[in-house]
């Protein structure tokens, strides 16, 4: 294992919270006028929530404490690059004062070892110079480690608009990333069956209970805080959505209580609360006000109305590893209903399972497309076709009650004197 092998190893360990430097980017001959130009490219998005994904799914570190190690270099271009980069996610690099009890953090994700700028580094690679054979290498392996299709098309589409960009500017030769997503099997047939599980209306409500119910070492906020998050679910919207609500984005409309949601594509949408979500998001803000009154009057009201919607127990913004890994936990702990299905439970699941409900219970396809943000009517279709039917239009038990009343009057027959 060579130098820059074992310094990768070191600082891409799954297990750590962050990536310190403390030096140049292990392999990048311009670590400085890499992360500059990332920092640039992640600022043509206007939503924030989006800026986080992206560099959460390269490998870069997303919170403040991680960018502030980070910074420990004694390069005054590459301190200018990590600002940069730091502003573009809204992050602030004052050093926190005083010291503060935190929460343990979420666990990481199990494919996080292999984000791009990660698994480049353990390779000893420049991203700068990077080929399209190394790209399927890295989806090779990707595979190798059970990472789904969606998965590896995604975190692929993730790097393909990044080099777009490096290469635009120059700074890269050209797109390793711009590869035939069929010929690499990224493409699922629009007639196959989805494979994020669809949830029962017992089984969601057997999740919101679990959330809710009172759990050791947690209070009043954190109880109401995981009721808000399933409810939130609930409405159909994507954990990148939830994670950059603001304060400011719960208003009331034509007498209703409703989110402004900001989506993909930075388009933006109004989400209507349905009661238990209401109930739900009003009940976790009265007991999280509660509590910072006096933080609301030292900042003002503007300050107070942009803080997060969600924040953690550090009063934070919500990462999307944070939120998944709250989902997970909370259906794990709820048994009964949901023991066959936690594990693979997914934030995706209840946005699929707002848009079989509502359709099965009567909802024109055109509003819930509007209502969940889907760029076309055809896509909400599909999900909706996609998902595994209601067993009452199957016809599966009409032939278990044939096949049951067969053996009835078969061992009827045979009993017979």
């Amino acid at each position: 294992m060579s130098d820059i092998e074992r310094v990768a190893d070191d600082r891409i360990d799954a297990r750590k919270t962050g990536w310190p430097l403390e030096g140049p980017w292990p392999g990048v001959v311009d670590p400085a006028g890499l992360l500059g130009e990332i920092a640039e490219w992640l600022g043509a998005y206007g939503n924030a929530g989006t800026r986080r994904t992206y560099a959460e799914g390269l490998g870069l570190p997303v919170g403040a404490a991680d960018v502030r190690e980070w910074v420990g270099h004694d390069d005054p271009a590459w301190a200018h690059a990590v600002l940069r980069y730091a502003t573009a996610l809204g992050l602030s690099l004052q050093p926190v004062s005083g010291q503060r009890r935190l929460p343990p953090p979420a666990p990481r994700g199990r494919l996080r070892h292999l984000h791009w700028f990660r698994w480049c580094a353990h390779q000893g690679l420049d991203p700068l110079r990077a080929r399209s054979t190394d790209v399927k290498t890295w989806l090779a392996r990707l595979s190798g480690e059970g990472a789904a299709v969606t998965t590896r098309d995604r975190m692929l589409a993730t790097v393909k608009a990044l080099y777009t960009h490096l290469a635009d500017v120059g700074l890269a030769a050209g797109n390793p990333a711009a590869l035939d997503r069929r010929r690499l099997g990224l493409v699922v047939a629009r007639d196959s069956t989805t494979s994020t599980v669809t949830l029962t209306i017992r089984q969601v409500q057997a999740l919101y209970a679990a959330a809710v119910a009172p759990r050791r070492g947690a209070g009043p906020v954190d109880t109401t805080r995981a009721g808000a998050v399933v409810a939130l679910f609930t409405l159909g919207l994507r954990v990148s959505e939830i994670c950059g609500l603001d304060r400011a984005d719960l208003h009331v409309t034509r007498g209703r209580r409703a989110l402004r949601v900001t989506g993909k594509g930075g388009k933006i949408r109004i989400v209507y609360l349905h009661e238990l979500a209401d109930n739900a998001l009003m009940d976790y803000l009265h007991h999280r006000d509660s509590r910072s009154t006096e933080v609301v009057r030292s900042q003002g009201q503007a300050a107070w109305r942009s803080q997060p919607l969600l924040t953690t127990r550090t009063g934070n913004r919500y990462q999307r590893q944070a939120l998944w890994q709250l989902l997970r936990r909370t259906a794990g702990s709820a048994g009964g209903t949901l023991r066959d299905v936690a594990d693979a439970m997914h934030p995706h699941a209840l946005r699929h399972f707002y848009v079989t409900t509502a359709v099965e219970a009567g909802a024109e396809m055109v509003h819930v497309q509007a209502d969940v943000g889907h760029s076309s009517l055809d896509t909400t279709e599909q999900v909706y076709n996609h998902a595994a039917r209601d067993p009452a239009r199957s016809a599966a038990d009409l032939v278990g009650r044939a096949l049951l009343a067969t053996e009835d009057a078969e061992g009827t027959a045979r009993s017979s004197p």
